[in-house]
């Protein structure tokens, strides 16, 4: 596997676009376009809240129908969320119209909105907008990353991923791109993300894949422990590769999985570390748990404490947080036991051990700390199972952007 430049275009046969529609923000690009040439397989995965966003609702339908697509259309900005019917009758519209421009079926193009929920979408503005993205797409880094710049809200970078891998002597390509930064919890994938590959896979195997890794890349990250009603994940299998179609499990399937993990957990960690406000990515990695779920609850307990994330903020060993945020997480374990340490480029540090404090500097811990990169490690002395779950500090700015979000 060979991690490369680019995002949504690095895979044969895809391009994309990203201009400045005046949905909500002004002087910036706020819709964006990917595009593959010929039909693709599509798998998805959307947010478990109850209430979901229009185009969740729109993309699922699509994606479950077993149509190909071939177009997807984001807008940041207005969320289209709890809008009802016109917001649902909105979709269509925007499908219809990129449809129209792009001379391919309504049937094949999903949606997908993030912004503030309750607004209407400005359809004279989307429209116009999906003129604009039609007129402009084009292959190559360029165009992939006007997207990636396109569908962010309160995110401070954009965020994108791509490799190669040789599968049936041909490469195969896939890349990403995801935005997220507030409103994050892990609770099916928690943010908006495209992915695109041109692998030659079953629509059957794609979702199966797609599927099964969330559980262990998106569903692991939070930002704030909320759970957006905009949710989506979507990804797209075009077949130029040329590859021996992967239509069973085996050595193709598994060299696909590594490389579509490779690139979930790039994005999964790119979103948690440009948390709302955040100044740190916050890791916590669980080693010898009894079982893999085991392993899971506790980091992400984790994680998701406050306290915790309060502190990582203000570079303090409180060690007694993490150990309180396990002993919540409702998996049983002997404290006597378990040690934590923290880790960074810095080194590692023991800093509890047989129920107690270990012997440990708090100067030196603080340098631990003080890292854009901080991580917690548990070794729960039970088994052999584990896992990782990534956050972000808790500051003072995550307040400001969220008291007036709307305005």
């Amino acid at each position: 596997m060979k991690e490369i430049q680019g995002g949504v275009t690095a895979a044969k046969g895809f391009e994309a676009a990203g201009v400045a529609a005046g949905v909500k923000y002004k002087n910036r690009k706020d819709m964006a376009l990917v595009y593959s040439k010929t039909p693709c397989a599509a798998a998805g995965v959307f947010t478990s809240n109850v209430v979901k966003a229009a185009p969740v609702v729109w993309d699922k339908e699509i994606i479950a129908s077993g149509e190909a697509v071939q177009a997807v259309v984001v807008n940041s900005g207005i969320a289209n969320a709890c809008t009802g019917k016109q917001g649902y009758d909105y979709c269509r519209e925007t499908a219809a119209a990129a449809a129209e421009a792009l001379g391919i079926s309504e049937d094949s193009v999903l949606v997908a909105s993030t912004g503030v929920i309750g607004m209407q979408l400005p359809m004279d503005k989307i429209t116009a907008g999906v003129s604009m993205l039609v007129s402009e797409k084009a292959e190559g880094m360029e165009a992939g990353d006007d997207a990636a710049h396109a569908i962010m809200t309160t995110d401070t970078v954009p965020k994108q991923a791509a490799v190669t891998v040789t599968i049936g002597g041909r490469e195969v390509t896939i890349g990403g791109m995801c935005k997220g930064s507030g409103m994050i919890h892990p609770n099916m994938c928690t943010m908006l993300a495209f992915l695109t590959t041109d692998a030659c896979i079953t629509k059957e195997l794609l979702q199966e894949a797609l599927r099964s890794d969330v559980q262990d890349t998106f569903n692991m990250i939070s930002v704030d422990g909320d759970t957006s009603t905009n949710d989506t994940l979507v990804m797209l299998a075009n077949g130029e590769a040329g590859n021996p179609v992967i239509s069973e499990k085996g050595e193709d399937y598994e060299t696909f999985y590594r490389a579509l993990h490779y690139i979930n957990e790039t994005l999964a960690k790119k979103m948690a570390g440009d948390g709302e406000g955040a100044t740190a990515l916050f890791e916590t990695k669980v080693i010898g748990a009894a079982t893999k779920e085991d392993a899971k609850i506790l980091a992400k307990s984790v994680i998701c404490s406050s306290l915790t994330k309060a502190a990582i903020f203000g570079h303090d060993a409180n060690w007694g947080r993490i150990l309180c945020a396990l002993g919540y997480s409702g998996v049983s374990f002997d404290p006597e036991k378990i040690e934590l340490y923290f880790t960074g480029k810095a080194g590692k540090m023991l800093i509890f051990q047989n129920g107690k404090a270990a012997d440990y500097s708090e100067e030196e811990a603080t340098k631990l700390l003080s890292e854009p990169e901080v991580t917690v490690l548990v070794d729960m002395k039970m088994g052999e199972e584990t896992a990782c779950a990534w956050g972000c500090d808790l500051t003072y700015d995550y307040v400001k952007i969220n008291a007036d979000y709307r305005s």
